[in-house]
Order: structure tokens, then C-alpha cells, then sequence
């Protein structure tokens, strides 16, 4: 073995060790739990001051991988890097409809999908009015569309007509792959998801041809506002009740013999 085979075999060699250690020491990351006393290290480029499992210490190799993308994939690059530049034209200032608008002018976008609930109507006929204005060209689909009954899907029949709350809510399902496949038909460049059911989201964003973006997340309790809860004496008395009891629900149903 010449000297040049010895080095690139040494090198595959050291290279697969610290593979092998980098999984054996691998930890899942939990960056939300980076402490906000200290100035987030990332922001910088630099790894977390207090975490060990930080991404950028136990990923490196993914951390690469990631970048090898933005030099290859042209769509992610331009479009990380419209919304930074969107993000710095109108921080704070610009409401995130004003900033979807501008990110779909900076991307080419044409035509734009509205995949929304038919609780929020009046939401999307005026996101639609609004996006009209800009020249942008809109299909939208409501959720009930297809008139598919919610036991075709396997809703139990205690879940439908009336919620569990004293609320109607109907027997026909929220219906997110038609939203996906007609709008696919459309050949929209970028979808929006108004106000659609958690879980109906994840299906509509995985069959949907165009890249999709939430504009409006569903949240009644909160107007909307799902961040609302996080920082109120309702959110924090909801959730403490809410974990009370699905740990009295868990004491008393009795474990199944196996």
C-alpha cells in the first residue's frame, strides 16, 4: 500500500469512528429549553452556553447536509433567503398577510390557493379581496366541499352533530384532500391555509403540490391567537386543571391484563 492509499484509508477510517461516536453520544435536542438569561448563542453562530445537546454540537453532519441543500436546491435557497429579506423590510411593522404578499411578489408567484374552514368566511373573502388587489390571481376551496359524512372517516357517533362542548358542528367532515387535490388542479404556485382543523392542516400540506403557508391558525378560545395562551392566567389554569384530570382519568382506568 502506497502512502497516499495508507492516509485516504487512515482518513475513511477516523472519519467512521467519529461517525460511530457522534451516534453513540447522540441526544435528541431540546433548544427550548436554551436559558432566554442568556443571549441566544445561535444568533451569533455560536453553540449554546448551556446545553450540551445543542444541534450544532451533536449534528454537525446535519448541519452540513443542510447547507449542502441550499447550494443545490435553488427553490430553498431563494425562497430562505426572500423571507429574510422580507422579514428585515417590514420587522414589527407589517402584519403577516402584508408580509405573505410581499414574499409571493419576491418569489414570482402568480397564483395563490386559499385552503380555509367555513368558520372563517368572512376571513377569506376578505384575504381574498386583498390579494385580488395586488394582481395576484385566487382559487380557494372551503373545507365542506365534497359533502363527505364524518363516518366515511371513522368519526365515532358520539363526536358528531354536537360537540362535546353544547356546540353544533354537523355531520359532514372537514374535507382536506379535496381542498389539496382541486386546488392541485389549479396549478397554484403557493397555498394558504385559513383557519383549517389541526390534523386537516398536516393532510392538506402533505398532498399539496405548491408550497404552503399558514396565514391564519384556528384557535377559537384565543381569537385566533394560539400564542395567547401561553402568557395568561387562563392558559395556565386551563392547562394545570386539563393534566389534573387526565391523571385522575389515568388512576382510575384500570390497566388491561395482558
Amino acid at each position: 500500500m502506497n502512502i497516499t492509499s495508507y492516509k485516504l484509508n487512515k482518513m475513511t477510517i477516523d472519519k467512521n469512528n467519529q461517525v460511530r461516536k457522534n451516534e453513540a453520544n447522540y441526544i435528541d435536542p431540546t433548544c427550548h429549553k436554551c436559558s432566554p438569561s442568556v443571549p441566544t448563542s445561535c444568533l451569533f453562530g455560536k453553540t449554546s452556553k448551556t446545553l450540551d445537546n445543542c444541534p450544532m454540537i451533536i449534528s454537525p453532519e446535519t448541519q452540513k447536509k443542510a447547507r449542502e441543500i441550499y447550494d443545490k436546491d435553488e427553490f430553498i435557497k431563494k425562497s430562505t433567503g426572500v423571507a429574510s429579506t422580507v422579514e428585515a423590510s417590514g420587522y414589527i411593522k407589517w402584519p403577516r398577510l402584508k408580509d405573505t404578499i410581499e414574499y409571493a411578489k419576491a418569489m414570482g408567484f402568480k397564483k395563490i390557493g386559499l385552503a380555509f374552514c367555513v368558520g372563517l368566511l368572512e376571513e377569506a373573502c376578505k384575504v381574498g379581496e386583498i390579494l385580488k388587489k395586488y394582481r395576484f390571481k385566487v382559487v380557494s376551496v372551503c373545507c365542506k366541499t365534497g359533502g363527505v359524512k364524518k363516518k366515511a372517516v371513522g368519526v365515532p357517533e358520539e363526536f358528531i352533530g354536537l360537540s362535546k362542548t353544547g356546540y353544533p358542528i354537523g355531520y359532514i367532515t372537514c374535507n382536506p384532500v379535496a381542498q389539496a387535490l382541486i386546488l392541485n388542479k389549479a396549478n397554484t404556485e403557493l397555498n394558504l391555509i385559513i383557519g383549517l382543523c389541526v390534523g386537516h392542516d398536516v393532510a392538506f400540506t402533505k398532498l399539496s403540490n405548491a408550497p404552503v403557508s399558514t396565514l391564519i391558525a384556528k384557535d377559537r378560545s384565543m381569537p385566533h391567537n394560539p400564542s395567547g395562551v401561553l402568557f395568561t392566567h387562563y392558559g395556565r389554569t386551563f392547562f394545570q386543571k386539563d393534566l389534573e384530570e387526565t391523571r385522575k382519568t389515568r388512576i382510575k382506568t384500570p390497566k388491561k391484563e395482558s
